[in-house]
């Protein structure tokens, strides 16, 4: 029930604040991860073969973007937010975005993590494994633009009608 009778609910905001928020912080706890799990085995790569220190970076890279595609969901959900005529509908469909862009790249990030420090210490090892190593950090990143395609898709709706 709205407010004096009038307008939205303005409970509807919360849930579309959150799902803003979760599309950041779920995102940077998975780029956190995989910098972090990555950057374990760009360490032991450098005290092994340091020549490799540059090429083993593209991990940590990779993990990074996952914050930029949250950072820009958020941002997107942010500025549809409303005091006048925000109802529950759009609040749900920015949680759900949120929610879908946050997750993704969370799984995402850790993939890259796993993935990165494993393939850097390959690498060191075999230099003929780079090849699929970098291919299956793709894949993994794909994981998170699958979210930021249906956050953006999300992020889109609108209410017909009032509240």
């Amino acid at each position: 029930m709205s407010e004096a009778g009038h307008g939205c609910p303005p409970a509807a905001a919360f849930f579309g604040f959150i799902g803003a928020a979760a599309a950041l912080v779920f995102s940077n706890m998975g780029a956190a991860y995989g910098t972090a799990k990555s950057g374990v085995g760009i360490a032991a790569v450098g005290v092994l073969r340091p020549e490799l220190i540059m090429r083993s970076i593209i991990p940590t890279v990779m993990a990074g973007i996952l914050g930029i595609y949250g950072l820009i969901v958020a941002v997107i959900l942010a500025g549809q937010i409303g005091q006048q005529s925000y109802p529950y509908y759009l609040g749900f469909a920015h949680l759900s975005a949120g929610l879908a862009m946050g997750l993704s790249g969370l799984a995402a990030g850790i993939c890259i993590g796993v993935v990165g420090d494993a393939g850097v210490r390959a690498t060191a090892q075999q230099p003929k494994v780079f090849t699929g190593f970098i291919l299956i950090l793709i894949f993994a990143e794909a994981l998170a633009l699958y979210g930021l395609i249906v956050a953006l898709i999300l992020s889109g709706k609108t209410a017909s009608g009032g509240c």
